[in-house]
């Protein structure tokens, strides 16, 4: 099974099994990760922001257009920021590592 780690804003590192074809997303809530998915992974919202550790980056397909406009909302965008809800583990993701921003924004709330 692939391992990815979180990265909490503390710099606690927390490693966890990553199933394959389970978006970080998704691990994350199987793992108590606090990482709040406001819309359940359905790209409506950007408070899964993760940001990826470089060295991992370009090895994730490219962001879509959608995601990307879901992104410019997101609270500490970063060159390497993704939405946890839009990457899925792979046999090549197997020890990807990426941190938590420090708060998130979301826009749902009123």
């Amino acid at each position: 099974m692939a391992k990815m780690t979180f990265v909490k804003p503390d710099g606690t590192r927390v490693e966890c099994e990553a199933p394959l074809g389970l978006s970080v997303l998704e691990i994350a809530h199987r793992n108590s990760i606090d990482l709040e998915g406001a819309c359940e992974g359905s790209l409506a919202c950007s408070t899964c922001h993760v940001i990826i550790d470089p060295e991992w980056y370009d090895v994730l397909k490219e962001a879509s257009e959608d995601e990307e406009d879901m992104l410019d909302l997101a609270f500490g965008l970063t060159h390497t920021s993704r939405l946890g809800c839009q990457i899925k583990m792979t046999e090549e993701l197997d020890g990807l590592v990426v941190s938590l921003p420090s708060a998130t924004r979301n826009m749902q709330v009123g």
